[in-house]
């Protein structure tokens, strides 16, 4: 049954919540399903773009003359693009409007794709990697938000899954789609492919998408300075400190990036409507949610960077091997996502969340006790109960996020979403090169237990949302 219980925040701001009643509840009929597919081909030329560069690495390493640790900043600059600019274009989706922010990162990143394919050195590429990242973080930032305008209020949660299963799909999808077009052409051809994608994408935009109340207030420029200031800092320092012996100089930047994050706690503390949502955090539904997300992705992600390591060290299976390896995880949330997304529109999403977490733990002990004569099979349907915990999870727990705020802040709440989500995939991936880095090829083994205890503490975070007053929020 969906659960209707009043908003912890709502006496704080009730002439917003009033105007906000007021508002037509989502689109219906074509507008809906022009809108679905508008969100769905961006996301998925986003997402597919994320998964090919990685695979063409080699390929402009050899082209470039570059080092592979050098070839890993067309990866990073995307990366940290999107990092320190998400909140801040979260902030002006609410100023300017979701639609306006969205297609502009439409158009950023279309663009960039095409200085991209004409790049003919490292540092154009790399460069023009950052101006990708900067616009798939104007479609990120207000992708959810834009969500709870799109669908209504009762179908939010297969919105979200329907919005999963497309992530998911275009993950699976990634690896060989790049291996596709690497046979049929030069690696250009990966980002040259975006350009015709992106403009149909962008018209549909335009015609499709919903508008937004508009916040009444001037965007913050010293805080979004300041967080990038924290986000990059703290980004490069851990990098810096696990990847390199300049131990001083990453120390020294992780250090900077804590004090400029603390300034900008204090700067944002007292504001009503913070560029870092400070306020959404005091709901104690949305900070739990966060915390769900966070350890969640941390755990996804020591699986996703140990797993291929393992598959071929430990199991002495082939690069083509592992790589169908992997397919059953991202195929398991693709197929589980959907039918999460309509569970959250009728149960509890605390015990939903709870429930696929704790799956996605036993998934991952029982791939690090496996054996290494484990067959295929034995290890597929170990990677695919792993994808469904994962995908049980996630869609109500997005959806959660974005509905335990006000919905004048669902900019501010999209941001801290896919904030989470990469905080969370951070953490995860430089806590797997340390273990690989300290512990050889037991660190494979020591990363898939630690994943399955944050997947355990995510579980626990979700079920806390059970208890207290104003627990299990849900606003239209």
């Amino acid at each position: 049954m969906q659960q209707n219980v009043p908003d912890p925040g709502a006496a704080a701001a009730p002439a917003a919540h009033a105007i906000a009643a007021s508002e037509p509840d989502g689109l219906s009929g074509g507008p809906l399903y022009w809108a679905v597919l508008s969100v769905g081909l961006t996301v998925m030329m986003t997402v597919l773009d994320s998964s090919i560069a990685n695979v063409a690495l080699p390929a402009i390493a050899r082209d470039f003359g570059a080092q592979p640790a050098e070839s890993i900043w067309i990866v990073n600059a995307y990366q940290l693009a999107i990092v320190v600019s998400l909140l801040p274009l979260a902030s002006l989706g609410e100023i300017f409007g979701y639609r306006r922010i969205y297609q502009g990162g439409l158009a950023v990143f279309t663009l960039a794709s095409l200085t991209c394919a004409l790049s003919h050195d490292l540092v154009t590429l790399s460069f023009a990697r950052t101006l990708q990242g900067f616009g798939a973080a104007g479609v990120m930032s207000v992708n959810g938000a834009l969500l709870r305008f799109i669908y209504p209020h009762r179908l939010l949660g297969r919105g979200i899954g329907i919005n999963a299963m497309v992530v998911s799909a275009a993950s699976a999808l990634g690896p060989s789609v790049a291996s596709a077009i690497l046979a049929l052409g030069p690696w250009p051809w990966l980002f040259a492919v975006n350009i015709p994608v992106g403009i149909a994408a962008f018209l549909l935009a335009r015609a499709s998408l919903p508008g937004n109340p508009l916040a009444d207030r001037k965007f913050d420029a010293l805080s979004a300075l300041l967080n990038a200031a924290t986000f990059g800092l703290v980004i490069s320092g851990v990098d810096v400190l696990t990847r390199t012996r300049s131990k001083l100089l990453g120390a020294m930047e992780l250090a900077g990036g804590i004090v400029v994050g603390t300034l900008l706690v204090l700067r944002e503390w007292p504001r009503p409507r913070p560029l870092v949502p400070i306020d959404l955090l005091r709901n104690r539904t949305f900070a739990l949610s966060v915390a769900t997300s966070i350890g969640s992705f941390a755990a996804q992600m020591l699986a996703f960077v140990s797993l291929p390591f393992h598959f071929e060290n430990a199991l002495g299976r082939s690069q083509v091997e592992t790589g169908l390896l992997m397919t059953p995880w991202p195929v398991a949330v693709a197929l589980t996502a959907p039918l999460a997304g309509w569970l959250a529109d009728r149960m509890s999403t605390a015990v939903l969340c709870g429930a696929g977490l704790a799956a996605f733990a036993a998934g991952l002990v029982l791939l690090a006790v496996m054996g290494s004569d484990a067959a295929s099979l034995d290890i597929g349907w170990r990677m695919a109960l792993c994808g469904f915990g994962f995908g049980l999870f996630q869609a109500p727990n997005n959806r959660m996020m974005l509905t335990s705020a006000p919905r004048e802040r669902a900019g501010a709440a999209g941001g801290m979403l896919a904030t989470a989500r990469l905080t969370g995939q951070t953490a995860g991936a430089v806590l797997t090169a340390t273990f690989l880095g300290l512990m050889g090829a037991r660190g494979e083994t020591a990363a898939l237990a630690t994943g399955a205890v944050f997947a355990l503490a995510a579980a626990g975070f979700s079920l806390l949302r059970l208890g207290g007053r104003g627990s299990e929020t849900a606003i239209a």
